[in-house]
C-alpha cells in the first residue's frame, strides 16, 4: 500500500464553512490566520478543509467570490506554515449526509449532478495550480449502501471532468455507510496513480458517541469507558445503535478490552484492498465525542494511532475546534498535549 506523503498527520477545521449558521461573523472569524499557525506548531503536515456548497454558490448557481476567498485564504495561510490542505465538498445540491438538512435527489437528479460536476470544475480552476500542496475530496460520507452504484457513475464522471483540467491532483473518495472502513472493498478501481480511498473511523460509535444529542436512539444521559471487554461494546450496540453493530463484525471475536488490536482487525481487509490497488488509504475524520473523559479519549487516541503508524494510513482529526470534539476545547485541557502526540 502506498502512503500518501504530505497527507500523513492532520486535523480537520470542521464548523467554519460547513455545518455552521453561514453568518459572516462565523465565516470571517471562526478560523483566522493566527489558528492555522498554531495547528503548524502541532506537528501535522496537513489540514482538511470541510465546505459546503452553498458557500460557494449562490442559489442561481453563480460562484461566490467571498467563499471562494475564504477558501483561497485558508490555502495561502497553510501555505505559509508549511501545511497542505484538502478541499472536502461537505454536502452538495441534493445531498447531505446529514437527513436534517432535507437535501435530497442527488443520486437520481442530473440537475443536481451537473451542479455538482461543474462546481467541481471551478474549484479544480482555482486551486489545481497549488500541485500537491491540495487535494481534492470529492463528496463527504455517502451514507446509503443502494446508492453505491450511482456514485460510481457520478464520481467517475466528476473525476474526469476535474482531469482535464487538474491532470495530477490527488483525488479521494469514500463509501457507503458514511465512509465506513467496511466499505472501501466496494469503491471503484481507481482511475489512474492519483486517487486515493477514503474512510472515517468513530468505532466504536456506542463510545465515541456516547450521548450525543443528534443520534436518535442514543440516550443523552449515556456515559461509558472504555476499559469495558469487547463483548460490552457489542451488546450496547445492539441496544441503542443496532444499526451500527454490522460496523463491529470484523472485530466481534475480540474479548478483551479495545485496543490496538481492535482496529487492526477492523482495518485489515480494508487495508490489504488498498494493497492490492496500490492506493493510499486516509482516514479523514475520527475522533472522540467531548462528553468522554479526557483520560478515555486517550487511551482510543493512542490504540487507533498504533494501527495508523503500523500502515501507513493518513489521517485527520475530528476536529480542530467546537463541534462536539474540539481539540482546544476546555475539555480537552488535561491530556490535549498527550493527544497531538498521538494524532
Amino acid at each position: 500500500m502506498r502512503k500518501w506523503i504530505g497527507y500523513e498527520k492532520g486535523v480537520n477545521l470542521g464548523g467554519w464553512l460547513s455545518q455552521c449558521d453561514y453568518s459572516k461573523e462565523r465565516l470571517e472569524h471562526f478560523i483566522e490566520e493566527e489558528d492555522i499557525r498554531r495547528l503548524s506548531t502541532w506537528g501535522l503536515d496537513h489540514l482538511r478543509l470541510p465546505m459546503d456548497y452553498n458557500v460557494l454558490r449562490e442559489e442561481n448557481g453563480a460562484f461566490k467570490e467571498d467563499g471562494f476567498g475564504y477558501v483561497k485564504s485558508a490555502v495561502e495561510w497553510c501555505r505559509k506554515y508549511g501545511l497542505n490542505v484538502i478541499l472536502d465538498l461537505h454536502k452538495t445540491a441534493g445531498y447531505s449526509f446529514d437527513k436534517n438538512e432535507q437535501e435530497h435527489g442527488f443520486f437520481a437528479e442530473e440537475s443536481y449532478q451537473e451542479y455538482f460536476y461543474t462546481l467541481w470544475e471551478e474549484i479544480a480552476r482555482r486551486f489545481a495550480g497549488y500541485g500537491d500542496r491540495v487535494a481534492f475530496e470529492l463528496l463527504n460520507e455517502v451514507t446509503d449502501e443502494k446508492t453505491m452504484d450511482a456514485w460510481k457513475q457520478i464520481s467517475a464522471e466528476c473525476i474526469r471532468r476535474i482531469r482535464v483540467i487538474a491532470p495530477k491532483t490527488k483525488i479521494m473518495i469514500g463509501g457507503y455507510w458514511n465512509n465506513s472502513v467496511t466499505a472501501v472493498k466496494d469503491l471503484p478501481m481507481p482511475a489512474d496513480e492519483n486517487i486515493v480511498y477514503n474512510f472515517h473511523c468513530y468505532e466504536p460509535l456506542i463510545f465515541t458517541h456516547q450521548g450525543a444529542g443528534w443520534v436518535d436512539t442514543m440516550p443523552a444521559d449515556y456515559r461509558m469507558s472504555f476499559d469495558n471487554d469487547m463483548s460490552v461494546f457489542m451488546d450496547k450496540t445492539k441496544e441503542y445503535l443496532p444499526d451500527n453493530v454490522i460496523m463491529l463484525e470484523p472485530a466481534k471475536d475480540i474479548a478483551h478490552a479495545l485496543d490496538s488490536e481492535f482496529f487492526e482487525k477492523l482495518f485489515a481487509e480494508a487495508i490489504t484492498v488498498a494493497e492490492e490497488r496500490n492506493v493510499p488509504l486516509y482516514c479523514g475524520e475520527y475522533g472522540v465525542i467531548n462528553l468522554a473523559s479526557p483520560e478515555d479519549t486517550l487511551k482510543w487516541y493512542q490504540s487507533i494511532h498504533a494501527v495508523f503508524e503500523k500502515y501507513g494510513i493518513g489521517r485527520a482529526a475530528w476536529s480542530y475546534k467546537e463541534m462536539d470534539f474540539g481539540l482546544i476545547d476546555e475539555h480537552m485541557d488535561p491530556v490535549r498535549e498527550d493527544v497531538i502526540r498521538e494524532l
